[in-house]
């Protein structure tokens, strides 16, 4: 299947293009993060950063990464998709070349806000370049394929870390990220048609950018899963702050590390296949409602094992890779449902969502990262914190009916 767009000066995209572009647009966001994971004992090490304070390496960007998107939503929504991303891919590849000559934390710290703030706009880009050329369930399908091309970068990254500092030192593993954005700013230069349609744009002013936010969040069920997603994102950066700390430290995991995470992501990876598959028979409802209950659940019932006792890695390791398997069941759905009253608002909309997953992500996170104290305690309390808030805004949403509520108009998208 072929989708047109309104730019004639490119050919229109196919579907495995299109899910192959969105997948790989995420995915320098997921590189950008993942591939560290491995040396941030090394960068603190030499930068002064001991101890949990290695972890703002990683809070900086994704802090940066959500606050940027505010202003790239408006852009993309005036100025169009193709030129505001060429734009920001090429203060990326700036930003990564100030890492790679980082020589104190505050420096890299600095220049990590700087690089998150640049890759915003592969987010914004990503879901509006989807939105403008389908809808509804259709929508929520290639996304759930683009998570899929998507979750492959945390799978592999820090495996690539790791090799990397086999080899070298760990400004390596920036070139290496520079690298990778030079190849996607030539794919995109060549391939990517502007899918916003002229008749469609709206002016870029303050005050235009904060009616279309105020209109965005207008929405109760935009308005309410975004407010859940923001927590559940809160226990997924929980998780990827502390992942070094617990698996490689606390649980003696070392170089196996980087392959304990990849295990996770491929569980991440199935579970969006299966939610591409699934969605447009069940609905992104019933799929994402009984994935919030089984993660409540699941990490109840995690944090009352370790409470009795450190439990085993084998234990720990079942019940996360079960909880981050039932995060991918909700995070494409409730992008989705975000999304899906937006309509030509689509930059903006998506601006919205992932500035404020991000920004409520990064400091949740860094929150509950911060209080680690040698123990899974903390993080798992974490879990089941920012789950129950997330269920309980989720019925406050769909007015106390669950699993199907809106699922007609849905369907009919």
């Amino acid at each position: 299947m072929r989708h047109a767009s309104p730019d004639p000066r490119r050919p229109s995209l196919t579907t495995v293009e299109l899910i192959a572009m969105v997948g790989g647009l995420m995915a320098l966001n997921a590189l950008s993060i993942d591939i560290l994971l491995p040396a941030l004992s090394e960068i603190g090490q030499d930068l002064g950063a001991p101890g949990n304070d290695r972890q703002l390496v990683i809070t900086a960007y994704v802090f940066g990464f959500g606050i940027a998107q505010l202003a790239f939503g408006p852009l993309a929504d005036a100025l169009g998709r193709r030129r505001t991303l060429l734009f920001a891919l090429a203060g990326y590849l700036a930003a990564t070349g100030l890492c790679i000559i980082a020589f104190d934390f505050t420096w890299m710290f600095i220049a990590r806000l700087l690089q998150g703030v640049a890759a915003a706009a592969t987010r914004v880009i990503a879901v509006a370049v989807v939105r403008d050329l389908v809808s509804g369930r259709r929508m929520a399908e290639i996304m759930s394929f683009a998570m899929t091309v998507f979750m492959i970068a945390p799978i592999l990254a820090p495996g690539i870390g790791q090799l990397v500092l086999l080899a070298a030192p760990w400004e390596t593993i920036f070139m290496v990220l520079f690298a990778m954005a030079a190849v996607l700013t030539v794919w995109m230069t060549l391939r990517l048609p502007e899918t916003l349609r002229p008749e469609h744009r709206i002016g870029l002013s303050f005050a235009d950018a904060a009616r279309n936010y105020r209109l965005a969040a207008s929405n109760r069920v935009s308005l309410g899963y975004l407010s859940a997603a923001s927590l559940i994102f809160g226990a997924l950066f929980a998780f990827i702050a502390t992942s070094e700390q617990i698996m490689a430290e606390l649980y003696g995991l070392e170089e196996w590390f980087a392959v304990a995470f990849g295990a996770v992501a491929v569980g991440l990876a199935v579970a969006n296949i299966i939610n591409a598959r699934i969605v447009g028979r069940l609905g992104m409802r019933r799929i994402s409602h009984a994935a919030m209950i089984a993660f409540l659940v699941i990490n109840t019932v995690h944090l009352a094992i370790a409470l009795a006792g450190q439990p085993p890695f084998w234990v720990y390791f079942t019940l996360l890779s079960a909880a981050l398997v039932l995060f991918a069941m909700m995070g494409a759905n409730f992008s989705a449902l975000v999304m899906e009253p937006a309509g030509e608002r689509a930059g903006t909309a998506a601006a919205l969502y992932g500035a404020i997953t991000s920004m409520s992500g990064a400091v949740l996170g860094s929150l509950i990262g911060q209080v680690y104290d040698g123990s899974v305690v903390p993080l798992l309390a974490g879990f089941v914190v920012m789950g129950a808030g997330g269920f309980a805004i989720i019925v406050w949403t769909e007015r106390g009916q669950l699993f199907g509520v809106g699922e007609d108009a849905e369907a009919k998208a």
